[in-house]
């Protein structure tokens, strides 16, 4: 196949792209096969190394394959994750000794990592927000089917939760807003801010992203029946393994 352009069709890296594409959604590659490479893109359609890695460049960045250095150019296909916002959250959910995290997974398995468990000095944005200077803070990455989704950093008054499980590696059944439920201190309301962004070079690697593969960020408050602020959570996810569903009435 030539290099040259033929009038009104794409470019050759691209079309060349867009046949991988097809077999991977084909099901003719599967997750964690082998792409051909850019030696055998090369002998196979006539073209330049530059254009080969073009046409490997572009399933890169559209989170359908992931480079492993020295190794290759590989599929990666993931069943999306159906984050539900309000369901979740549910005082069904966690009051009946849940992980939230169930609602999301339906089954599928899923880790924690606890990367840490301290008392803080707040940023001063959660400081205002929770009205404490001092927060116990707890991070950890999320795995689902072993491959890393989401980063979280949750915050609580150092005040209201010092001494409870909240800040200990295993908070119990139903997780910390049962704990929270606990200190008289349950979530009745929540916000959630939601956007997108390029990852930080630490979110790239603790969530193994591809290049060119944004984030989303959501930032989540949540407050008691009474209007009391009691935990700020700032979440980094793959945008590559979510859909975000919220059900409202018109």
């Amino acid at each position: 196949m030539s290099e040259s352009p033929v009038p009104h069709e794409p470019p050759i890296y691209r079309r060349i792209a867009d046949g991988l594409r097809a077999r991977i959604l084909a099901g003719e590659l599967r997750d964690g096969d082998r792409l051909p490479g850019e030696n055998a893109l090369m002998a196979d359609y006539a073209i330049a190394r530059a254009t080969a890695r073009q046409a490997l460049a572009v399933l890169i960045n559209e989170g359908l394959a992931v480079p492993r250095r020295g190794s290759g150019v590989y599929v990666r296909l993931f069943k999306p994750i159906r984050r539900h916002g309000s369901r979740r959250l549910s005082r069904e959910q966690w009051g009946q000794g849940r992980a939230i995290w169930d609602a999301d997974t339906h089954g599928r398995p899923f880790t924690v990592d606890h990367l840490e468990v301290a008392l803080e000095r707040a940023a001063e944005d959660v400081a205002g927000l929770l009205d404490s200077p001092e927060v116990w803070v707890r991070r950890r990455r999320y795995s689902v089917d072993t491959r890393p989704v989401q980063l979280a950093a949750s915050y609580f008054p150092a005040h209201l939760v010092q001494d409870s499980a909240i800040t200990l590696p295993d908070t119990g059944p139903g997780g910390v807003y049962a704990r929270l439920g606990d200190l008289g201190a349950a979530p009745a309301h929540f916000t959630e801010e939601v956007r997108a962004r390029m990852p930080q070079p630490r979110e790239s690697a603790l969530l193994d992203l591809p290049g060119g593969t944004p984030v989303i960020v959501i930032a989540r408050t949540a407050y008691t029946s009474g209007g009391l602020p009691v935990e700020v959570n700032e979440m980094v996810l793959d945008s590559a393994a979510y859909v975000l569903q919220y059900d409202f009435d018109a």
